[in-house]
């Protein structure tokens, strides 16, 4: 009998609905203090998740849930450009 292989779930920040990890996009603090968005889930530091939809990412904005999840103050820049990154 083959055993079931579990599936990571997380919790977007924008709707806050669990999903599997692969279908979400990480949003992640180094340790230089600089925030990226990390397609690969993998690259080090802080991170935060939030659904492929610009919805849920104008939503985490709006109620500041990405930087209390990472615990800095984010700039609109930074916003802006994750905006960009998402809509490509």
């Amino acid at each position: 009998m083959a055993a079931v292989k579990k599936i990571p779930l997380r919790k977007c920040t924008g709707c806050g609905e669990m999903k599997p990890k692969k279908e979400m996009v990480r949003v992640i603090k180094t340790a230089e203090e600089e925030i990226f968005m990390d397609l690969t889930g993998k690259m080090n530091g802080r991170g935060a998740y939030v659904c492929r939809s610009e919805e849920c990412l104008k939503r985490a904005i709006k109620t500041k849930a990405i930087e209390r999840s990472l615990g800095i103050n984010v700039s609109d820049e930074v916003y802006e450009q994750l905006m960009k990154e998402l809509g490509e």
